[in-house]
């Protein structure tokens, strides 16, 4: 009998936790981007990748859900976002890289992204870009998740 009143309370004690851990605001962005797998490996010496080969520089890639921007932020430093736009993500926007090159603009709802680590510049996206993991070896870009 004893072993009863303790389970219920470790029960009630994890609903309790469980309902205040879970969010309740129905205006708060929804961060449902497709979980799409990411294996990507790119050559950054090939002339076709050019734009990568310094720092500060920049291209688009296929993968993820809307695609992939690669920026190059150091010598040995690479951060990748996906394409698609964390305000709204049903409605499927793409973001773009600007004439500034160094944000990523949603041209469905005016938010802008700095390329430099994918936060938000400017509403009304709360969330920043989705990022994949990258690692280099000085020749090879892996991106992955």
């Amino acid at each position: 009998m004893k072993y009863a009143g303790y389970a219920v309370r470790v029960w009630l004690i994890a609903i309790v936790l469980l309902f205040t851990q879970t969010k309740c605001n129905k205006n708060e962005q929804s961060t449902n981007i497709p979980r799409v797998r990411v294996n990507l490996r790119i050559n950054v010496n090939n002339p076709a990748n050019f734009d990568l080969q310094a720092t500060g520089g920049w291209e688009y890639y296929s993968g993820g859900s809307r695609g992939i921007l690669i920026y190059r932020q150091g010598p040995n430093e690479f951060n990748a976002y996906d394409r698609h736009s964390p305000y709204k993500p049903d409605d499927g926007c793409q973001v773009f890289v600007d004439s500034t090159n160094i944000a990523a603009e949603d041209p469905c709802s005016g938010s802008r992204f700095s390329i430099y680590d994918g936060s938000v510049q400017k509403g009304p996206a709360t969330q920043p870009l989705k990022q994949y993991k990258t690692n280099f070896d000085g020749t090879y870009l892996d991106v992955y998740n």
